[in-house]
């Protein structure tokens, strides 16, 4: 059995870059597109209230649960290799969606969807982190990669707002099929093939982290005895990794649990922010879904501008300053008072927010993949993607059990200056 690492391929043009950042900016896209398109999608295939949860769930659930399997198949078994075949699962489930007949079909294709994004995200993240290796290009990478990753949230509530308004439901789907397979020929075009490891992956591992996130996760916001078995699986995954020969989580990437854990807990945030502030701006201040879309584009932007700006920032404390102005802007949004306005209440405080996201999200992947070989870059985007997952998962379960969104920002800030804190010690 070879255990020799892919081979770097470096490279000294952008286009690379583009064409993955895009894969990423479907995968974000993928999971908010739909929100507003689905009181449409309700009644153009009479869903039930629970079919129109599970066209959410199917692809967050298939997602989240797949990431760790998909981010190391990629490094067995080839990075291009994994993320072509995954970004073409993702453009016919899209198609698939889009002409969907049934309720079922349409859940099936998400699920789908799903499954092709758990592969081709983090196998996307490892060809980045191959392809610019050094550290001012690797910043900059990273940087956009951010940038995109943020953006991708608000673009999906005006995207879809906009689609469904102008085209019909179907149309949020239709419109991900072209840019996916553009992404398949540029990046089979534009990134040469990587040497696989030639070792077997870890199937029983895979299968039961696999399982495991997918229990946790669907039972914390529903059957909780799922969760609990979710658990067990995920204990018996732990142990199960001690006596393989070749696990699927070797002991080695226990030098990036740190930053692993205080993504997870970022992701609490990510999430808890994104939930609760269109709520609160749709059932408190009245707003339209499109208008709440619109307000959140200088949160998009700032959150472009200083992910941009941090992959080329140094500096021990960028991390720790830049979670304080996150935490800042949260405590500032907690007080936002029931009639507040925009202008004065709401855009100082997401400006705020904006800035500190896209500092925490650039350090925090960058800091996931440091002092790991090019043989575990797959796994180190699979293992970062799937903390940020499953912690916004988690911590969504607990916020959601606050009396307000208030309450819930004020929350967020808390758990904001713990990150904060671990950071300062870390670095």
């Amino acid at each position: 059995m070879t255990r020799s690492a892919p081979q770097p391929t470096t490279t000294t043009g952008w286009m690379p870059l583009v064409a993955l950042a895009t894969a990423q900016f479907l995968v974000v896209l993928s999971a908010s597109i739909v929100n507003v398109a689905l009181p449409r999608i309700r009644a153009g295939l009479d869903l039930s209230d629970t079919g129109q949860a599970w066209t959410v769930n199917a692809y967050v659930l298939a997602f989240g649960a797949l990431l760790l399997t998909g981010g190391r198949a990629g490094d067995v078994h080839g990075l291009r290799r994994v993320f072509l075949i995954g970004t073409g699962l993702f453009a016919l489930a899209s198609l698939g969606a889009a002409l969907a007949p049934t309720a079922a079909v349409l859940i099936a294709c998400r699920a789908v969807q799903g499954i092709g994004a758990a592969l081709l995200a983090p196998t996307a993240l490892a060809l980045v982190l191959t392809l610019y290796p050094d550290g001012q290009r690797r910043g900059t990478a990273l940087g956009v990669w951010g940038a995109v990753s943020g953006a991708g949230g608000a673009a999906g509530v005006l995207l879809s707002g906009l689609l469904t308004s102008l085209y019909g439901w179907r149309a949020v789907f239709l419109v991900m099929v072209p840019v996916a397979v553009a992404v398949l020929v540029a990046v089979r075009l534009l990134v040469g093939a990587d040497r696989p490891r030639g070792a077997t992956l870890d199937a029983p591992g895979a299968v039961t982290v696999t399982a495991g996130l997918a229990a946790l996760t669907y039972g914390l916001s529903g059957p909780w005895p799922l969760a609990v078995i979710g658990l067990l699986l995920l204990g018996l995954f732990a142990m199960s990794q001690r006596r393989t020969a070749d696990p699927l989580l070797p002991a080695r990437m226990r030098v990036v649990a740190v930053p692993n854990v205080l993504m997870a807990l970022l992701g609490a945030v990510w999430l808890g922010l994104f939930y609760f502030l269109p709520l609160y701006q749709q059932r408190t201040l009245g707003y339209s879904p499109w208008e709440a879309g619109l307000t959140q584009l200088p949160l998009a932007l700032v959150i472009t501008l200083a992910s941009w700006a941090t992959g080329t920032a140094s500096g021990r404390h960028v991390l720790p300053a830049g979670l304080v102005v996150l935490a800042a802007g949260l405590a500032w949004l907690s007080r936002t008072p029931p009639d507040g306005s925009f202008l004065v209440d709401l855009l100082g405080p997401t400006l705020l927010i904006g800035a500190g996201l896209g500092v925490a999200f650039v350090r925090l992947t960058a800091m996931a993949s440091a002092g790991l070989t090019a043989a575990d870059s797959g796994l180190a985007g699979g293992l970062v993607n799937a903390t940020r997952q499953i912690g916004g998962a988690v911590g969504l379960s607990f916020l959601t059990m606050l009396p307000s969104p208030g309450a819930a920002f004020l929350a967020c800030a808390a758990l904001t200056l713990l990150i904060s804190a671990i950071a300062t010690r870390k670095a």
